[in-house]
């Protein structure tokens, strides 16, 4: 999320895998520092000032939410022990009783209140605020309940407090943020250094390019971890995080490149995880600059790309070709709706309409320097020089990509975005409605009318059967207008030692930690 829930971030750094001090301790059964090695380092521990994958991946598990979604997306209770929907604009939660942060502050329906009223506080001007900005009070009703009002019916409002960043931060640290920000500090200059949730795991340390350490909640009030504490290195190349497994200088290589596969699958001692997951990566266009505010031209552009080709020869099919931007797993997906089918003959044709010749348009295709991005961008390269269209490749650096895309300064890119709540509402809203544009998730800048009110109807809309046929019709838009082409439903890999157990990922991709062991 900062352009996308999946996406990761820019980072410096490297692996520490020689000696004996960056070997990782096998324990055997319970016990032992799990280490895992990510391609990004994290942004901040400030759930509310940053979103992105690698920070969430380590927040969550240090922070935990009112209610979550299990492996099947379905929502379970968490800090909340129920939720009901009193009237069309009040939720009421029932919180969980004994709970206490890792600083020994008590949970309870105070703290939910504080929570919530700073990620809708614009001093703090969170990236996340857009989760909750339906919220127009926080009712503190007793000390273990609280109701949330909205400005209007929001039907998918539980399943955004499932989000990360709905966690829950300790209030007393949050108290300590303000005292700061009051002195001249950034918003989240406490919460970054102390990291105080109720989670299976406590924030231990955080060297910024080089590794976050947690250790393990002893007090937890749920069932603990099983391993005494979690690292999570920073290793930047593919080949080093592999290097770092098959010596065991890491258990967990996150992620894996498709490209990767069969050498970990080759290699004794590790194995392949998989996951099909609710990201989709796709090909976007500004549709605020010429010759992309034709949807002539952004069909033409769409119709040139074999997706399929895509999935096979750069991911070597861990992926799902896409038919809208919701994967199957999301609610508001079906398979009935329109697509743009791959036809370079039809592309042809629709160039000619608006206007331009064999070799007469010249585009600049952006991407950023991730491997298999680039592999993308010189596939579609390939892909327009056959309709006579020169696409010029710009490779950024990933946050100078992010910065560039959030001010509208690219053409045609590529991006993914991963609608992490499960609902339709996450995986269109913040990339297609009017009021996103830029870094909140809008970066084709679309603007429709049409679209905007069909998405704001479907957020208001109580009735699940009535607004999956208004996520229908706005995915039947967004074929339509070609506004962007998406490419596929990507598989999250994981390199993993055979010496650790109960290890998965969530179709989120955040790795579930809680139940793993380090077997030898």
């Amino acid at each position: 999320m900062a352009a996308c829930a999946n996406e990761p971030t820019g980072n410096e750094g490297g692996s520490d895998s020689d000696g004996d001090e960056g070997t990782a301790d096998n324990g055997g059964g319970e016990g032992g520092d799990l280490i895992a090695s990510m391609a990004s380092d994290i942004v901040g521990l400030d759930l509310h000032g940053s979103n992105d994958t690698y920070s969430s991946n380590v927040a969550s598990n240090i922070y935990e939410t009112l209610v979550y979604h299990d492996a099947e997306l379905e929502l379970q209770n968490g800090l909340a022990e129920s939720y009901e929907q009193i009237d069309e604009n009040t939720w009421e939660f029932k919180l969980r009783e004994g709970v206490t942060f890792h600083d020994d502050s008590e949970f309870n329906a105070d703290v939910v209140k504080a929570n919530l009223d700073r990620i809708l506080d614009p001093e703090i001007a969170s990236q996340r605020a857009f989760l909750y900005d339906m919220i127009e009070e926080v009712e503190v009703v007793d000390t273990y309940t609280v109701r949330l009002i909205t400005e209007y019916p929001f039907a998918p409002l539980p399943a955004h407090l499932a989000h990360n960043g709905g966690g829950m931060m300790s209030a007393d640290m949050i108290e300590r943020d303000y005292e700061a920000m009051e002195n001249g500090e950034e918003p989240g200059s406490v919460i970054n250094e102390e990291a105080i949730g109720t989670g299976f795991f406590k924030f231990d340390s955080w060297s910024p390019g080089s590794e976050v350490k947690l250790v393990k909640n002893e007090d937890y009030w749920g069932e603990p971890a099983k391993v005494d504490s979690v690292t999570f290195r920073v290793v930047p190349e593919d080949g080093t995080r592999i290097a770092d497994l098959n010596t065991g200088a890491a258990h967990i290589a996150d992620p894996l490149s498709p490209s990767d596969v069969s050498q970990i699958e080759a290699t004794d001692g590790m194995h392949v995880e998989s996951t099909e997951s609710v990201a989709m990566m796709y090909i976007g266009f500004n549709s605020q600059k010429e010759p992309f505010d034709d949807p002539n031209v952004r069909k033409a552009l769409s119709m040139a790309i074999n997706k399929q080709s895509i999935i096979d020869g750069i991911y070597d099919g861990h992926g799902l070709e896409a038919r809208s931007p919701l994967a199957p797993k999301v609610y508001g997906y079906n398979e009935n709706i329109d697509v743009i089918e791959y036809d370079p003959e039809e592309a042809k044709s629709l160039l000619e309409e608006a206007g331009y010749g064999e070799g007469e348009l010249t585009i600049t295709f952006n991407t950023s320097d991730h491997r298999e991005r680039q592999n993308i961008a010189e596939n579609v390269q390939q892909a327009l020089a056959e309709i006579g269209v020169t696409a010029n490749i710009e490779m950024e650096e990933w946050g100078s990509y992010l910065e560039s895309t959030a001010n509208g300064e690219q053409e045609m890119f590529v991006l993914s975005w991963s609608t992490v709540t499960g609902d339709g509402d996450y995986g269109l809203f913040p990339l297609f409605h009017s009021s996103q544009q830029g870094s909140a998730g809008n970066r084709t800048f679309t603007e429709d009318e049409e679209l905007d009110e069909i998405l704001m109807a479907a957020r208001r809309n109580e009735d699940q059967e009535a607004r999956l046929d208004q996520y229908i019709e706005a995915q039947n838009i967004l074929a339509d207008e070609a506004i962007i082409l998406p490419l596929f439903h990507e598989d999250y890999l994981l390199g993993v030692s055979d010496s650790v157990e109960g290890l998965w990922q969530h179709p989120t991709r955040r790795l579930m930690l809680q139940d793993v062991t380090i077997n030898n």
